[in-house]
């Protein structure tokens, strides 16, 4: 059985759990909330407080786990924050800030195209943007897929195929034919 991320161990530094597995519980987070400057965050703050735990002298087995515990977490209380619902600043102050430079016509395009994707992909369910998340943002491959979700090798192959047939269906209700 290949494993898909290396075993956990107590005596790995805070570099090695973060080159190992921060690409990880960005994806996790950003199938789940789909907000990439969100997902970002999460991994950061999750982090630090895995290093708030070291340097306290906690023994934490399995440090992955942990850190997906954790960022599950921070992002579901975020998601209830006032600041989140609220921000810091009235919209009326907001609009009286420099807009940036008219972007080319191409880039806007590709820009409206891929928000268009961002939105079906987000009305999708939880597995499917998690079996999506897992295959083409952290590029697994299915026998990871199938080891890090405890599921057959059928059943991962299974769900990336819905998982596809439903979101090119909903992008083909939309009018969008190909993304790039």
């Amino acid at each position: 059985m290949i494993s898909p991320a290396p075993a956990c161990s107590p005596h790995e530094t805070l570099e090695t759990l973060y080159q190992c597995h921060s690409r990880e519980i960005w994806a996790m987070a950003y199938a789940r909330w789909m907000d990439a400057d969100m997902a970002l965050d999460l991994v950061q703050e999750a982090f630090y407080r895995l290093w708030k735990q070291l340097q306290a002298g906690r023994e934490i087995l399995c440090p992955q786990a942990w850190l997906l515990r954790v960022a599950r977490n921070l992002g579901g209380d975020f998601r209830k924050c006032a600041f989140r619902r609220n921000g810091t600043q009235p919209g009326h102050v907001l609009d009286g800030l420099a807009k940036p430079q008219q972007v080319p016509l191409e880039k806007m395009a590709t820009d409206e195209t891929r928000e268009q994707l961002r939105a079906e992909i987000a009305k999708m369910s939880r597995l499917d943007r998690e079996v999506l998340a897992l295959r083409y943002a952290m590029n697994y491959r299915t026998r990871q897929i199938a080891a890090r979700l405890h599921i057959s090798l059928a059943a991962v192959n299974m769900r990336l195929s819905r998982a596809r047939q439903r979101l090119f269906k909903q992008l083909s209700e939309q009018g969008i034919a190909a993304v790039s």
